[in-house]
């Protein structure tokens, strides 16, 4: 839906020490799950190409087709999703991520059913991530607009289909029927959460990220002001990590999920 969504916390607002490190090590997939397309990019977009540039392929789930963004009612709400598809294809493209699927479930009314919870087991076991990325489903009261209902129906349902779901061979026997075999995600990194552990220091491919935003001309506009919104958001990430100044940094929480 709209735009400047705040995806990233201030620096204090973690809980607890934040841990450096992309996490590159055993990692060959990894799948990202929002809601709608531009989530990925103000959350994650930089971490993403940290981890392509490592070779690392990396694949988007996106719920929703972002119909209900923008506010020009003069564009017909089928219009603006094939807009926002492209939109998002082209910042996939930016970081380095040429495999996105889209979902299709309606922008703005989104629920962690079996339906969605299926759909994204789907995508698990056709990719088999070695991590799944994610949004939080607990509502942040300092930072109301990384709670949007639709962000944390998609992280319900990308926990669900985490665990137990996509492992499970007796859930969705549907997915057996289509030849997908149950796959096990070892970890989820969960994004724009007060609980994070995690920062990917993006300081090098902060250029790539910008440039991904400011391909969803849609919600964004020109893009001008993105810079300094994220500088300010990702500086206070890895000021709060012990980076140095000058550094840019996109915080996760880790869990274990073998």
């Amino acid at each position: 839906m709209g735009s400047d969504k705040g995806l990233i916390l201030p620096d204090n607002h973690f809980r607890q020490p934040l841990l450096v490190g992309a996490g590159i090590e055993g990692i060959e997939r990894i799948l990202v799950v929002t809601a709608h397309p531009d989530d990925v990019d103000f959350a994650v977009a930089g971490s993403v190409a940290v981890w392509t540039q490592a070779g690392i392929d990396v694949a988007y789930c996106i719920a929703t087709d972002g119909d209900a963004g923008g506010s020009d009612r003069s564009i017909s709400r089928s219009e603006m999703a094939a807009i926002r598809r492209r939109e998002q294809t082209e910042a996939a493209a930016t970081v380095g991520v040429t495999d996105v699927t889209f979902l299709g479930f309606p922008d703005g009314r989104l629920v962690p059913d079996l339906e969605l919870r299926c759909a994204i087991s789907r995508v698990i076991r056709r990719f088999r991530p070695d991590r799944v990325v994610a949004q939080s489903p607990e509502r942040n009261w300092a930072r109301i607009y990384a709670s949007h209902p639709d962000h944390l129906a998609a992280g319900e349902a990308a926990l669900c289909a985490v665990y137990p779901d996509a492992r499970n061979p007796f859930a969705f026997p549907e997915l057996l029927e289509e030849g997908l075999e149950p796959h096990a995600v070892p970890e989820l990194w969960v994004m724009a959460t007060e609980r994070a552990d995690r920062v990917v220091d993006a300081t090098e491919v902060f250029g790539r990220k910008l440039a991904a935003l400011q391909s969803h001309r849609s919600q964004v506009g020109d893009g001008e002001h993105l810079e300094d919104l994220l500088t300010n958001w990702m500086s206070g990430t890895a000021l709060a990590a012990g980076l140095p100044e000058g550094r840019l940094a996109e915080a996760f929480h880790v869990v274990d999920s073998a």
